[in-house]
């Protein structure tokens, strides 16, 4: 098995955390420069049929893309310590969490940083009206998020799963552009900090 990355950009960032918090060090990591538009390649290209990473390459040649995805096959080979719930009603509930980690922080925050930093010019057309509505959105989402960690530690629930993953890399990309949790959500700045005492946080960053 392979995985087709790309350093410090978000949604491969996911899958390198997921594989530090399960220990998968035999999985090999091979690394697409997005800057040098390696993406494109048709080398790449021809394998995984898209010009995105992250990509999962199984033994089979099967190859798999989506970041959530790719992160819910690794759960399934390494299934401790567990990411994506082991009960029913536990799973509905992370998956809850992660959808709207997805929608309301992360996905925001990514296009604020594409449409608004200049090094990544290279792979948007940048407009500063869309990157002004998705970081508007996001910080409006920013309560209803410290409202949940007032009364869990993390997302959803007790323990770190996929949906503190998705929140807190959406955060950290979004330093790019000097987006910081403010003070008045310190539920959300104590859960930040314990997300980047993490050892898994240097994965991929």
């Amino acid at each position: 098995m392979k995985v087709y990355l790309s350093k410090r950009a978000p949604n491969p960032r996911r899958v390198a955390w997921v594989l530090a918090e399960k220990g998968a060090t035999e999985v090999e990591i091979v690394d697409v420069d997005l800057l040098k538009g390696e993406h494109k390649d048709p080398g790449f290209l021809g394998k995984v049929g898209i010009a995105n990473v992250p990509a999962l390459e199984m033994d089979d040649g099967t190859v798999i893309t989506e970041s959530v995805a790719i992160c819910r096959y690794l759960e399934s080979v390494y299934p401790e310590p567990n990411l994506f719930g082991r009960t029913p009603q536990e799973t509905a509930v992370i998956e809850m969490w992660t959808r709207r980690a997805e929608l309301m922080l992360a996905m925001p925050l990514m296009l604020t940083v594409r449409h608004t930093h200049p090094a990544l010019a290279v792979l948007e057309q940048q407009s500063p009206e869309i990157a002004e509505r998705n970081r508007s959105a996001a910080e409006r989402s920013l309560r209803f998020f410290d409202r949940q960690l007032a009364a869990h530690p993390f997302m959803a629930g007790d323990r770190i799963t996929m949906a503190d993953i998705v929140a807190f890399i959406g955060f950290d990309f979004a330093r790019m552009v000097r987006f910081a949790i403010p003070e008045t959500t310190p539920n959300l700045q104590r859960w930040a900090e314990a997300m980047r005492s993490r050892p898994a946080a240097a994965a991929g960053a």
